[in-house]
């Protein structure tokens, strides 16, 4: 990657929805090369484009970050649940004492109990700790500041 695509890509973390024109006057691209370059990274490097909620304002009060590790032989079924539960937002596999660390979203508490009930019965599970989200400090910001680019 060269610093056009730098300088596009942190227009992008900042906003997705930006129009390719408004983006070649801020960094002196051409339209046509910033569409050209957003094309070959989204076959490369650009995984997917999505939104950023604010779940609180959904009626999704809880947050929680849970870790679990559990026996070997559960593993995968773990995994499989994690991956189908609508309530976890991000799953990842961790290096760690634990073997994954799930995003949950919930309404209420009782929504997260119900679900660390679930996955305690279900899994063997050998350790597990969860983690509320108070407040997002900063999100989704890594690479997102075209000024600063000559830093990374």
């Amino acid at each position: 990657m060269n610093q056009k695509d730098f300088q596009i890509i942190a227009y992008l973390r900042r906003n997705a929805r930006m129009a390719l024109t408004d983006m070649s006057r801020k960094t002196n691209i051409p339209v046509s090369t910033i569409f050209d370059r957003l094309k070959a990274n989204e076959e490369s490097f650009i995984v997917k484009h999505t939104c950023l909620l604010d779940f609180s304002k959904l009626g999704y009060m809880v947050r929680a970050n849970i870790s679990l590790k559990v026996e070997r032989e559960n593993r995968d079924a773990l995994r499989e649940f994690l991956m189908k539960s609508n309530c976890v937002n991000s799953l990842y596999k961790v290096s760690s004492s634990y073997d994954f660390l799930a995003e949950c979203i919930f309404k209420q508490i009782k929504d997260l109990d119900s679900f660390i009930e679930n996955v305690e019965n279900r899994f063997k599970l050998q350790d597990k700790n969860t983690f509320f989200v108070i407040e997002d400090l900063k999100k989704e910001e890594f690479l997102s500041e075209p000024q600063l680019l000559d830093l990374y």
